[in-house]
């Protein structure tokens, strides 16, 4: 069976953690930032866990993560 190719895309924005959770950073803070309040910006700053139903299409594309 050949290896399965990695998304290019997916391996830099996603983390899989030890128990299997995908892991990716918050959206909105790469421009117009000035309009956003300080909270929150401070919650955008953490990453997220993605729904079961998106890790499950993520993590077949960073099979290797």
């Amino acid at each position: 069976m050949p290896k399965q190719k990695t998304h290019s895309s997916s391996k830099k924005r996603f983390k899989v953690t030890g128990t299997g959770k995908v892991l990716y950073s918050q959206a909105f803070r790469r421009h117009i930032l000035s309009k956003r309040s300080s909270k929150r910006m401070r919650h955008l700053r953490h990453t997220a866990v993605a729904s079961s139903a998106n890790a499950k299409i993520i993590k077949a594309m960073i099979p290797y993560k």
